[in-house]
């Protein structure tokens, strides 16, 4: 043992997140009692954030290559080719634990780490997008909750120089001691100025680069994975603080670096820090790291070499250069006021060994750290699927025009235009459509290409059945991209559950999975990266199961997109694909009638695929003024979202005489729609989709300010707008006084 350290004991075992059998595995392994700093890395490589040990045997199932892919799961982000010498990287990653316990730093965190997995690819972030869930409104968190992720999604992009364009807001009483912040960047670069983590070559200068290191973040992976209790507060010390300005210096210096031909290698110091950026390149590239601790640059007094290597304070970077670019590389650095060190070499022994003040305070196996990492396939449980709700089953306690505004101004489906506000979502110059449409979209260079982006899921379904909202999930991602007009290329998953240990949640997991893996085969939009976040519950009540799904698609060119706003009076309306009114575990029947139950709607893939194929042609070809898919609160929330976008009314007919009208209006079938057009166009329009086997009716006209829907007291645009966009404003002003 060395001198001054703590015995390893099986209490502090159990304080680094290691299970008995675990540390056992571990002290196997390398054939003797671990130092303390040397039980701090392997709690760091093996707890569930950093070794998916719980989620690796599922997320191996799912499709991950296609024509386009590059690079799929196991670099910092996937990256996909988009023609013309040109490739996208993006990732999607999650920031719950830290964000609930200090909301703001959080929040700017987990943005800082999506960016930095992003451009350490040597791709330069073009857009941010966030999916964000928050406990029931009437908790007395929600709000500082809400108030201080927001701000610090804001604080952190509108610094850093990159647009939030898109993204997601929720509420849930389950979410209640549990928030989630999903952060996802996309970036663009030539294809052949992508950078690896793999190191090669032997004594190649291992280098430190960016801000100092500090005592913020140590055990932040470990408290990723572990469950919170009435204590989670006392948790605060292990969540990182961000410099958005410093990590815009280290943006510049990496891609200087990287064009200039010194990088060999390059890794992202996110969870766990130094120990898991370096192993990483290391055990990829099949040789050893050799680390000289004395040489990192430290912003604290007498940090210990445990410290320095869990740290995780933010805006740092590791890399392996060519030796002989390491004094150009180095005046790169200084020029951008950023520290620059040399802290080791790559060795052939595959050995991670770690000295400090002289001494060896670590000496394991490389490979085996990952390798040797515990993978569980844990017990899970289906549970009993709901039965469907029958339509006749749902009487509707309101009138349709008083349940629409009701809905309209509900938490989940009101505006959010007060969160979107705050961020810079023009910034760039290249953004096309702003948040608020189905996707966004931004131009990439001078054009005439973009790139589409969204990221939803509805949890009441996953919860529901875990297969079906896995489907849905993919299904809906696709739909977005599709309404816009762009080619869905591939998707980045953020897989938020709670305690795996748990059968029934490990059930959700699996499920989930099997069905997200369906959909994205099924309509060939492979995963190219992801992050798992698992243990998402207090005192043993979990989040809804959530696996949010990020979907890229690609614009040939972006001055022929679509947006869901009515156009000009007298447009056609058209809805295509089948309406039955399904209504169980509805927006309507969960808002409207109190009732979170039933079966979600069934998802069809092959409907979803053909329905996607000809909405992008009719667009294409000009055939179409608006476009809007349908999804929570089915066809009358999504004609009053295209009335509110353009300030137009509409007359609807009454075109379905057999489906209950509340269910007609509010059923959440999949696979739909609404499309208009010329009044010239319309039987067109309906012609060609009736022979191509896809079922489409003509609803109603564009016209006038009101929504008038048959049998009911037409709604102004003005009242809808009223109820849509006042909910969230006034809930956060009620949160100010």
């Amino acid at each position: 043992m060395l001198k001054n350290e703590p015995e390893i004991t099986p209490e502090l075992v159990k304080a680094h997140g290691l299970k008995p059998d675990e540390y056992d595995r571990f002290v196997k392994l390398i054939g003797r009692t671990p130092t303390i700093t040397e039980l701090g890395i392997v709690s760091a490589m093996w707890n569930e954030h950093c070794s998916y040990k719980s989620s690796k045997i599922h997320l191996k199932t799912l499709p991950t290559k296609g024509r386009r892919v590059v690079y799929g799961p196991g670099e910092n982000a996937g990256v996909v080719d988009i023609g013309d010498g040109m490739v996208v990287a993006f990732k999607m990653e999650s920031h719950n634990h830290p964000s609930y316990i200090e909301p703001y730093q959080g929040a700017t965190t987990g943005v800082g780490g999506i960016l930095r997995d992003v451009f350490t690819m040597g791709a330069r972030p073009v857009a941010c997008l966030n999916f964000l869930r928050f406990g029931a409104p009437d908790h007395p968190k929600t709000k500082h909750l809400v108030s201080g992720v927001v701000a610090g999604i804001g604080g952190y992009g509108n610094s850093f120089g990159v647009p939030t364009v898109a993204g997601s807001v929720g509420f849930h009483p389950r979410y209640n001691g549990n928030c989630l912040v999903n952060a996802m960047a996309v970036g663009i670069a030539k294809r052949e100025m992508i950078f690896t983590s793999q190191a090669s070559g032997v004594g190649m200068p291992i280098v430190y680069l960016g801000s100092k290191t500090g005592r913020d973040g140590i055990h932040g992976a470990t408290m990723a994975s572990a469950e919170f209790d009435d204590k989670s507060e006392e948790k605060r010390p292990t969540v990182q603080v961000g410099d958005p300005f410093a990590e815009k210096l280290l943006l510049e210096a990496c891609l200087e670096i990287m064009q200039k031909g010194c990088v060999i290698a390059i890794q992202d110091m996110g969870a766990a820090g130094l120990t898991c950026s370096a192993v990483e390149m290391g055990a990829k590239g099949d040789l050893g790291i050799e680390l000289d601790l004395d040489s990192v640059p430290c912003r604290e007094e007498g940090m210990s070499a445990y410290e320095m290597m869990l740290s995780e304070s933010q805006e740092r970077m590791l890399m392996v250069l060519h030796p002989h670019k390491e004094a150009e590389a180095r005046a790169i650095f200084t020029k951008w006021g950023l520290d620059f060190a040399v802290i080791g070499k790559t060795t052939d022994t595959l050995r991670f060994v770690i000295k400090h003040r002289g001494e060896v305070m670590a000496d394991l196996p490389i490979k085996e750290l990952g390798d040797e990492a515990p993978e569980y396939d844990r017990p899970w449980i289906e549970q009993p699927k709901r039965l469907a709700v029958r339509r006749t089953e749902v009487s509707a306690p309101i009138s349709n025009r008083d349940a629409l505004l009701k809905l309209l101004g509900s938490p989940d489906l009101c505006s959010k235009r007060w969160v979107w506000e705050q961020y810079d979502h023009l910034i760039l110059g290249n953004t096309v459509q702003q948040p608020g449409g189905d996707a966004a979209i931004i131009r990439i260079e001078e054009g005439p290409k973009g790139l589409a982006m969204t990221c939803d899921v509805t949890p009441r379904y996953v919860e529901a059945d875990p297969f079906e909202g896995g489907k849905q999930a993919v299904a809906e991602c696709w739909r977005n991209l599709c309404a816009v007009g762009a080619e869905p290329i591939a998707l980045t998953d953020n897989l938020n559950f709670g305690n795996p240990e748990r059968p029934e949640i490990m059930g959700q997991f699996a499920l989930a999975i099997r069905g997200i893996g369906e959909a994205a085969r099924k309509l060939d939009f492979p995963v190219v990266s992801g992050n798992v976040s698992l243990y998402n519950e207090t005192n043993g009540q979990g989040i809804l199961p959530t696996p949010t799904i990020g979907g890229v698609g690609l614009l040939p060119d972006v001055t022929r997109h679509a947006s869901l706003a009515f156009k000009q009076d007298g447009d056609a309306i058209v809805l295509i694909g089948e309406t039955k009114g399904w209504l169980g575990a509805s927006a309507y029947l969960a808002e409207i009638c109190g009732r979170e139950e039933g079966a979600p709607p069934p998802v069809d893939l092959d409907a979803e695929f053909q329905h996607g194929l000809i909405i992008r042609k009719l667009i294409e070809e000009g055939m179409v003024n608006a476009v809007h898919d349908l999804s929570d609160g089915g066809l009358a929330v999504a004609l009053a979202e295209m009335a509110m976008a353009g300030d137009l009314g509409a007359q609807i007919q009454d075109f379905d005489t057999e489906v209950p009208k509340h269910a007609l209006y509010f059923g959440e079938d999949q696979a739909r729609y609404l499309v208009t057009c010329d009044g010239s166009t319309a039987a067109r329009i309906e012609h060609y989709l009736t022979q191509a086997g896809v079922p489409a009716k003509f609803i109603g006209l564009v016209m006038g300010k009101e929504l008038i829907l048959p049998g009911e007291t037409p709604i102004s645009v003005d009242d809808m707008r009223k109820a849509h966009e006042g909910w969230l404003p006034e809930f956060m002003a009620q949160a100010a006084e």
